[in-house]
């Protein structure tokens, strides 16, 4: 189903009805869209004729949105057929659901909610604001609740009325300051997508997740707790889980989920025990993994760097990986990953000869280096001749502990947009920037004001980034 979408989608853009957003550097496939302002009122007119989606608007403030209030929606369809609502709160958010009559939430099939700073946004209401009504939803299909907090730091609980709506396939709280993950979500036996990545990290999840077992896309917060482990092999169709925790998920049932795509490890300070057995039995899976991110949580615990190594060499056909926290060494083959298209290292501490590794990814596009990449120890970052051909983005983030950075002529002859990023040990660009002819864009943010000046016009090394057409400079500090 998803490649007839795409397919579909990629008819549209061809045709310049949908206009492309962002692109993805590792499957080469669309990451966001968007329409132009013409198109998007021609389609919210038909919509509106065809009974497709309802817009209600309670924003006074956005002209710009489509001038359809629940004070006229009766005018704009019988309520009975209305299938999709789109509901954009005020600031105040007073009304969560439009005034209706009894038989509308019998019919509603998608219901999205919008917040006025579009993504986060936070009531005024001290109660809670998730009503009662959903009791009337239960053929929902689509139910979209993103960014949705309280004042004061208040959590909010859900209604158990969301556990009725057993026909739903889609459910998102992303960023919602949500209490709790209650145990009727797995009554949800029909949810293809579920996004918990919600603001409490720290909660209880109950062991109700392989109930659903129709699940694609699995999403949990990026800390939490649970009694026992978390039963996942009954998940066969899924293809994300982010994130999987080795403290409370048993590692065995990721290698029984034959369909994971994109998988999300957190590992936390627990003995090893069969750990060379579970990979093994894992094997097949791993190497259909496609995007990787492994967090190492234990820090100081003997033999995670290992097990970080060990996963990694058993995903060798990744496209994106991300490695946070200690990890020493990379793979032995690792220069020979071709997919390998987007790395990303956080606070890794890899040994010096590791970079001889990184820099032969034949096919690396997207680099990100954070933090205390090679260790405390290291003062220098160098990137030979001939180093990642292709890579177009790089970006250097918190690199606190490098004082100097080499740049030899050759080394990524086909980059495009640089990023140095807080890196306040770093005196001056370095030399073979002016060797970059690809360079379109240079990003300065939080770096030394003694550094922002020098690639100033008439700076001691503007020289160097004079051929790049576009500077940007911003947040400069004091020394």
């Amino acid at each position: 189903m998803e490649d007839v979408a795409y397919n579909w989608l990629s008819e549209l853009v061809e045709r310049c009805m949908v206009q492309v957003g962002e692109r993805s550097l590792t499957y080469e496939t669309f990451k966001s869209c968007r329409m132009h302002d013409l198109m998007r009122d021609l389609c919210l007119l038909k919509a509106e004729e065809e009974n497709f989606l309802i817009v209600v608007n309670f924003s006074h403030k956005n002209e710009a949105m489509h001038p359809i209030s629940s004070s006229n929606i009766s005018n704009a369809s019988p309520m009975g057929k209305i299938r999709r609502l789109a509901i954009y709160l005020d600031e105040k958010a007073d009304q969560f659901v439009p005034p209706r009559d009894e038989a509308r939430g019998c019919h509603l099939r998608s219901v999205l909610y919008f917040g006025p700073n579009d993504y986060n946004w936070t009531a005024k209401r001290k109660e809670l604001i998730i009503p009662s009504m959903f009791k009337d939803f239960k053929l929902l299909r689509v139910l979209k609740i993103e960014g949705m907090k309280l004042q004061k730091g208040k959590g909010l609980v859900l209604p158990s009325a969301i556990g009725n709506m057993v026909h739903l396939r889609y459910l998102s709280l992303r960023d919602s300051a949500i209490k709790t993950f209650p145990r009727f979500v797995g009554n949800l036996i029909c949810l293809q997508t579920l996004d918990f990545r919600v603001q409490n990290n720290y909660m209880f999840i109950p062991n109700v997740i392989w109930k659903m077992n129709r699940l694609r896309h699995l999403y949990l917060p990026w800390e939490y707790r649970a009694s026992g482990k978390l039963q996942l092999y009954t998940l066969g169709d899924l293809q994300t889980l982010n994130s999987v925790s080795s403290g409370c998920c048993d590692l065995n049932d990721v290698a029984k989920l034959r369909n994971l795509r994109k998988l999300r490890i957190r590992l936390e300070s627990r003995p090893w025990k069969n750990l060379e057995k579970i990979l093994e039995a894992a094997g097949s899976v791993l190497n259909g993994i496609r995007s990787l991110w492994l967090w190492n949580n234990v820090r100081m615990e003997s033999g995670a760097e290992e097990v970080m190594q060990q996963i990694v060499a058993r995903c060798g056909q990744i496209y994106t990986l991300t490695l946070y926290g200690p990890t020493l060494e990379l793979p032995k083959e690792f220069h020979s990953y071709s997919n390998l298209t987007k790395l990303v290292l956080i606070n890794c501490g890899l040994k010096d000869d590791q970079m001889a590794k990184l820099e032969k990814l034949p096919n690396l596009k997207s680099l990100g280096l954070w933090g205390d990449i090679l260790g405390k120890n290291t003062k220098l970052l160098v990137f030979s001749n001939g180093s990642l051909p292709r890579l177009q983005f790089l970006k250097l983030v918190g690199l606190g502990g490098i004082r100097e950075w080499r740049l030899e002529e050759g080394a990524m002859p086909s980059l495009c947009q640089l990023l140095i990023d807080n890196c306040r040990g770093l005196s001056r660009v370095p030399d073979g920037v002016r060797h970059l002819t690809t360079l379109k864009e240079l990003t300065i943010e939080g770096m030394r004001r003694e550094f922002c000046s020098k690639v100033e016009v008439g700076g001691e090394d503007f020289h160097k980034i004079q051929h790049v057409p576009s500077l940007v400079i911003r947040n400069p500090i004091d020394d």
